[in-house]
């Protein structure tokens, strides 16, 4: 197991959550999900909320499984373009200076590693009933959390995973978490793919780089076969076999050193310190919860390196030729 994953006693489940009009733009280049910085800033969120009511717990880590999903764009022509609102226009009727954000409605479950050190039965259940109360006034990607449609539904009430036990428990108790968020697709991170498609290029292309890599694998590319026998070819395009691809945010590098606090004019936080960044960006993976080995495959955890100027969301899943390891990854 990854050394720098961080430790947790628990999966804590919340279920279907449904939210709308959450930001579908995550990056400036990648739309139609949130970024996983997104839901990491939440669980934080949650931690600071649910440590003010008295609960004594750390988020350290969170997964998200996706259910369904309405990207809020018009329905007209090979071209899409977000469906915006009208705001209102300004003293001489012009149209205020506000920039839209793509929205984008979701049926997501989350997956949040809750590490504590004593945490009873007793305890549990009313933990469990405060976050639900929590999370339900916040914003999950910007989005607003609808209740749900039948909230006595098992279906839709959070629950805890066990991982106090010994490795055949807690294998035993990740294969429930991933059968019970069936059916569903669950965001993973494939940086190795990148390296993979550069050293492809590069023997056709020397000159090719990383971000050339990520571009090739963030479309469907077409090439023309001939054929051996009768002459007549076919097209092919590289995604057959390769999965659900898609390029992605995975955080924040800096653009120059960290500024003290209050020394930016028009900083959110003048008692922070302040640094200036663009994103990150890699490729991930949507695959079904069932062919997940660990829930290591499944979270999500923050990876943060000052000095190297490196602030990003790291995912430890591992192809299926590699996953035989990851099957013995609680100890």
């Amino acid at each position: 197991m990854n050394d720098d994953f961080p430790r947790f006693t628990h999966l804590l489940v919340l279920p279907h959550l449904r939210i709308q009009n959450a930001n579908a733009v995550s990056s400036p280049l990648t739309h139609g999900f949130p970024s996983m910085t997104a839901f990491l800033g939440l669980i934080w969120a949650l931690e600071r909320k649910a440590r003010r009511a008295g609960l004594v717990l750390e988020f350290n880590a969170v997964g998200v499984v996706s259910h369904d999903w309405q990207e809020q764009v018009n329905d007209g022509g090979f071209v899409k373009s977000f469906r915006l609102t009208r705001n209102p226009v300004d003293k001489d009727g012009s149209t205020a200076a506000i920039v839209e954000e793509g929205r984008i409605h979701l049926d997501l479950s989350l997956v949040i590693a809750v590490h504590a050190e004593r945490w009873d039965a007793e305890a549990q259940a009313a933990d469990l009933a405060a976050i639900a109360d929590l999370l339900a006034g916040m914003r999950v990607a910007g989005g607003t959390v609808l209740p749900a449609t039948r909230p006595w539904s098992r279906r839709h009430q959070p629950w805890l995973a066990d991982f106090t036990g010994d490795s055949s428990d807690r294998r035993k108790a990740f294969r429930e978490v991933c059968v019970r968020l069936l059916p569903g697709s669950a965001l993973v991170a494939r940086d190795d793919l990148i390296d993979q498609r550069l050293a492809q290029m590069q023997t056709e292309i020397p000159q090719a780089t990383r971000l050339d890599a990520w571009l090739s694998l963030s479309r469907i590319n077409w090439r023309y076969q001939p054929g051996e026998k009768d002459g007549k070819g076919e097209w092919l395009n590289d995604r057959k076999g390769q999965g659900w691809i898609v390029p992605i945010p995975v955080g924040y590098g800096a653009l120059g050193e960290v500024h003290a606090p209050g020394s930016v004019a028009n900083a959110r936080d003048a008692t922070t310190p302040f640094r200036f960044v663009e994103s990150l960006y890699s490729v991930g993976e949507w695959v079904s919860p069932h062919r997940l080995q660990s829930p290591q495959q499944l979270l999500w955890y923050a990876d943060s390196r000052p000095d190297d100027g490196l602030y990003r969301c790291r995912n430890d899943y591992r192809p299926a030729a590699d996953a035989f390891e990851q099957l013995y990854d609680f100890d």
